[in-house]
């Protein structure tokens, strides 16, 4: 029998995560250093909540749409992440890839955090990793 591919497969296993109370100001500041869009909101090794580029996007100019970025900046190392991250739709390691894709395409979802049953955090599967698999299928059946 093939072995069916998994999300455990392709996910991201070296996932940047934020604490509920980090604030708005260090969700920011990972972002942009790691260039990334997605932060899982962790207690202790389990999943939270989610906090996207958007969500900051979202605070920053309908809250603040008046307010330079030096005040912005003030507002925000007071508010934590906890106040603006949502639930995130969350899948285990053992999800077919192809239901994982469908789901993030038929709810528009950017990512998908991997959790074990006790909902620890795992991973992250991501619009790049499935890229980064669309290349490697792409590589494997052009040569």
């Amino acid at each position: 029998m093939p072995h069916r591919l998994t999300v455990g497969d392709i996910m991201t296993r070296d996932v940047v995560t934020l604490a509920e109370d980090d604030t708005l100001a260090d969700a920011r500041s990972c972002m942009e250093r790691g260039r990334i869009r997605h932060l899982p909101v962790v207690r202790g090794q389990q999943l939270v909540g989610l906090v996207t580029h958007r969500d900051i996007l979202a605070t920053s100019f309908s809250v603040f749409a008046q307010v330079s970025r030096r005040e912005e900046h003030r507002i925000f190392v007071q508010i934590p992440v906890h106040e603006v991250m949502h639930d995130a739709y969350a899948v285990p390691p053992t999800m077919r890839v192809r239901d994982a894709a469908r789901i993030m395409l038929d709810k528009q979802y950017g990512c998908l955090p991997v959790i074990a049953d006790d909902r620890t955090l795992l991973g992250i599967v991501t619009e790049a990793d499935f890229l980064r698999l669309a290349v490697r299928m792409l590589e494997a059946i052009q040569a």
